[in-house]
């Protein structure tokens, strides 16, 4: 197993996510805290691309939540269906939409606790609406932060769970930057294939896998 990282390198790689990526944003699209938590709960096993594609007619035809709680499955399912595990999804959504107007007063809860009492939504899902919508502390490790943080020697964990542990502790702050910056990093420099080592990365002096990439 490679070398973790020094408290020297995590200050640069801090350094430099914060250099490049301080106003990173999702690349969901979105205009409101509703149109952003459907779209992170259809983000999940599937690229923001495809739900950028799919969400503008299903957001034209329910715009608010009220209008997705009274939506026949069906029809969520029609329009969601080049969506991974679409058939989950739909019922999720609706699950979702259905328990923020009877549990929430059709008020979606800016809060972990009860954002994760929701269909569909994990701990992972939650994390990503509270850090795109209120800059909040928190990090949410998806394939390209998970990845990233194994070839930086920032975690060697083998679950997410104890990743997203591992990089609260040694990122501490601005956590809501960092995994911003992981992602679009992850996604466009460091890829699982073919990485951008030599023409793109700025990283490359503090990567501890360069050559051998075990962490996909």
């Amino acid at each position: 197993m490679p070398k973790k990282a020094t408290k020297e390198e995590i200050a640069f790689i801090k350094e430099q996510f914060l250099k490049h990526y301080k106003d990173a944003k999702t690349e969901l699209n979105y205009t409101n805290l509703y149109e952003l938590l459907v779209s992170v709960m259809l983000s999940a096993q599937c690229t923001d691309k495809r739900v950028n594609i799919i969400t503008p007619a299903l957001f034209k035809k329910y715009p608010t939540v009220k209008d997705l709680s009274t939506a026949k499955l069906d029809e969520i399912k029609e329009l969601i269906k080049s969506c991974s595990f679409f058939n989950n999804k739909a019922k999720n959504l609706l699950g979702m939409a259905k328990m923020i107007m009877e549990k929430y007063e059709g008020e979606i809860p800016l809060d972990e606790k009860e954002l994760v009492k929701l269909p569909g939504v994990g701990q992972k899902t939650a994390h990503v609406v509270l850090i795109e919508y209120k800059n909040e502390n928190l990090m949410a490790v998806d394939t390209h932060v998970f990845r990233v943080s194994h070839r930086l020697g920032l975690s060697y964990a083998k679950t997410v769970k104890k990743t997203e542990e591992e990089l609260v502790k040694k990122l501490k702050d601005d956590l809501h930057i960092f995994h911003q910056a992981m992602v679009l990093f992850g996604r466009y420099i460091c890829t699982a294939k073919n990485p951008k080592c030599d023409t793109e990365c700025f990283l490359t002096k503090v990567c501890k896998t360069k050559k051998s990439f075990k962490a996909g």
